[in-house]
């Protein structure tokens, strides 16, 4: 049993490093698209083939984020904490000096691996330190300044690629992750829990088939890449089925199966999977269509993705009034649609028109992401028993980061298939990023029709209407 108390001090201090983790996390998944053409260039590959440095950040954190928990509680919150910022500022350091594409994406992974276990492990320290009752307030307060982290990325890319080299926005890690370190020796608790035996064989069961099916995506449009989309998919559903049959037997699995037995969970769950298969795609091929087919250069770019950000996050103070006044079901089936029309409307004639007319569509689509991405989160927790929120949240976060994964290589992968199809495009690759958005947001309107198995009152529990 844990003995350890947090002291005034670390008490003092726990927010504010909770708060720093996750900024770091959400400042590097963003902070590479503006400057992958840039990177491209410099590593002598094409723009549309540089996903993977992106892909292998996501999908890392996905996979290991499960396994964080388990660590934590056997090897103390502090111990695992200190070694996921060193991982991380070293991955960081590493990606700086990669020279070929498959470097970066090995130093990403091993960045992806420190990401992962940062911020799981800094919430749990703070839920272990505090309070049940003061759990919602510390922790709001504490994301506020990390959701400066998706405005800053596009921006930092931007103009650290220009003023200096992409090489700085891995190396400017490294500052924050010295303090990072600093702060956790002088005031982390190295709480220990409960050393429950980890479900090895499901977590391998299942890394396996997020990852098979992550690559197969990837590989679609590349030579022979149909072929090993197949192989890959089927062996990743294979894999699925036999975590599936792994768990029915087993007490301790990964992710319990009668979480699924919950229908708002169940729509929550893949709701998220199959809408943000178009809209986890949109960061990545915004700034490709700026820079590649619209010339425009990194900084610019940069600026085109921060309204996006900002009105996600202003827009958090309205959406509880949004969901008492029309309920779950009615947003969700109404704001997926939107999402897609708004994606579809990059398809329209825009190559010719000022930057600045393009701030009015992303303004919007920062407030519709907003609302579809808490509407999504919280009904899929409504109607959890309290036994089950733990591994109900963790089962979320990890589908979460799979959905960005997927939905980052669909994304991909079909603007690069498009692009080789010259009687699509008659040589223009604008008309490649056209039929991208159309195709996308014809799968987020069709995604939509998930939200149809909610009921009317679903999620009132959650809002007073």
């Amino acid at each position: 049993m844990n003995t350890v108390v947090a002291t005034p001090s670390q008490k003092r201090h726990i927010p504010w490093i909770l708060a720093t983790a996750v900024f770091m996390q959400m400042l590097d998944a963003t902070i590479l698209n503006t400057a992958l053409p840039s990177i491209a260039t410099d590593l002598g590959v094409s723009p549309l083939n540089m996903q993977m440095a992106v892909i292998s950040y996501a999908l890392t954190l996905a996979l290991v984020m499960p396994l964080s928990g388990a660590l934590a509680d056997r090897f103390g919150t502090q111990k695992v904490f200190l070694c996921a910022v060193s991982l991380f500022g070293i991955g960081s350091f590493l990606c700086a000096t990669a020279d070929s594409l498959s470097a970066l994406v090995l130093f990403r992974v091993i960045q992806g691996v420190g990401g992962a276990m940062m911020t799981p492990v800094a919430r749990l320290t703070l839920m272990r330190a505090f309070d049940k009752e003061q759990w919602l307030n510390i922790i709001t307060t504490s994301m506020m300044p990390a959701l400066l982290g998706p405005v800053l990325g596009p921006l930092l890319g931007g103009y650290l690629t220009v003023l200096a080299s992409w090489h700085w926005i891995f190396l400017i890690n490294l500052p924050i992750v010295v303090l990072g370190l600093w702060f956790g020796v002088r005031n982390f608790p190295n709480f220990t829990g409960n050393q429950e035996k980890i479900d090895i064989s499901g977590y391998f069961l299942f890394a396996f088939a997020a990852f098979a099916l992550t690559l197969g995506l990837d590989l679609v449009g590349q030579g022979g890449g149909w072929r090993l989309f197949v192989l890959l998919s089927c062996l990743g559903i294979l894999s699925l089925y036999a975590y599936v049959k792994h768990a029915q037997k087993q007490k301790n699995a990964l992710f319990s199966l009668e979480l699924l037995r919950v229908r708002t969970f169940r729509v929550g769950l893949f709701g998220n999977l199959f809408s943000r298969i178009g809209i986890s795609s949109i960061p990545l091929l915004l700034p490709l269509l700026f820079q590649v087919a619209f010339l425009y250069s990194p900084e610019v770019s940069g600026w085109m993705l921060a309204p996006m950000a900002i009105t996600s996050m202003f827009a958090k103070s309205v959406i509880t009034t949004v969901i008492r006044r029309f309920g779950y079901r009615k947003v969700l089936l109404t704001n997926t649609v939107l999402i897609g029309l708004v994606m579809m409307s990059f398809a329209l004639p825009l190559q010719e028109i000022h930057p600045v007319l393009f701030i009015p569509i992303l303004l919007l689509l920062g407030v519709l992401n907003s609302i579809q991405f808490s509407a999504m989160n919280t009904i899929a927790l409504a109607d959890l028993q309290e036994t089950q929120n733990s591994s109900g949240n963790s089962l979320i976060s990890v589908n979460q980061q799979l959905s960005i994964s997927f939905g980052l290589a669909a994304g991909a992968s079909l603007l690069r298939w498009i692009s080789q199809q010259d009687w699509l495009i008659h040589g223009n690759i604008h008309n490649a990023f056209r039929l991208t958005f159309i195709i996308l947001g014809t799968v987020t309107i069709l995604s939509s029709q998930v939200f149809r198995l909610l009921h009317q009152k679903d999620g009132d529990n959650l809002v007073k209407r």
